[in-house]
């Protein structure tokens, strides 16, 4: 009796998460040109510097020019 079952395709969507990864890049651009404001302001500081490496890594992973911001 395979006519009996009930339809489990129909339900598939139903407990699927959103994407969480939507705001990544303009996250990543926003905190670009804070760190750079920041380096205005304090000065070139050995956390500001590895914070700037970091997001220039991420900014390199998205395929953003750091100039073009």
């Amino acid at each position: 009796m395979p006519g009996n079952k009930r339809p489990r395709r129909l339900n598939y969507a139903v407990n699927k998460k959103p994407c969480k990864s939507g705001g990544k890049v303009e996250k990543v651009v926003a905190s670009y040109k804070m760190l750079q404001k920041r380096i205005k302001f304090e000065g070139e500081t050995k956390w500001l510097l590895n914070a700037v490496k970091v997001a220039e890594a991420k900014l390199n992973k998205y395929q953003i020019d750091p100039n073009k911001i």
